[in-house]
């Protein structure tokens, strides 16, 4: 199930900022007393208390990250790791082994074992930021882990299980 926070845009078209964090840079707290900004923020309120898997659609420099943060930080997983990934950034030829984790001897250059993404969110929460930017076979890569929330690490065959949140983020509509 994937719940979608709509329309950030709209406050990027209404020129109404989702204003900035105050106090603690960690706390997920943010300002903006306008009607879109109140709506966003019970959405964020509603989402925190479940499991579901959310998406984030606005443009870029909307605050989709900051969203993501509040629902971690109103969440039950709030004591365990927020863990951002921009999938736009991370090579294909890498792509396993950032997300996964690898073994030592994978690999040329594998000189030790790796922790991937999704094991250092177990427990916690995983951003994937501009997830609309994945390549197909990425994606063939990625679907396991969401549905059933198991992986391997590159170069092993031992199935790892995560228990993470999952919350993506795209400027794609």
């Amino acid at each position: 199930l994937i719940q979608s926070i709509k329309s950030i845009k709209e406050l990027h078209h209404s020129k109404v900022s989702l204003g900035k964090r105050v106090a603690n840079p960690d706390d997920g707290v943010i300002i903006g007393q306008s009607a879109p900004m109140q709506e966003i923020m019970s959405m964020v309120d509603r989402v925190s208390s479940t499991e579901a898997c959310v998406l984030i659609t606005g443009e870029s420099g909307t605050g989709k990250e900051l969203i993501a943060e509040a629902i971690h930080q109103q969440s039950q997983r709030k004591e365990g790791a927020f863990v951002k990934v921009n999938l736009g950034g991370i090579p294909t030829e890498l792509f396993e082994s950032e997300m996964f984790g690898h073994v030592k001897g994978a690999f040329t250059g594998a000189d030790n074992d790796r922790e991937g993404r999704f094991r250092k969110a177990h427990a916690g929460t995983i951003f994937l930021d501009e997830i609309g930017e994945l390549d197909l076979s990425n994606q063939v890569k990625m679907l396991r882990v969401l549905q059933e929330k198991t992986f391997e690490k590159l170069g092993s065959s031992n199935t790892l299980k995560t228990d993470c949140r999952v919350i993506s983020a795209t400027n794609r509509t």
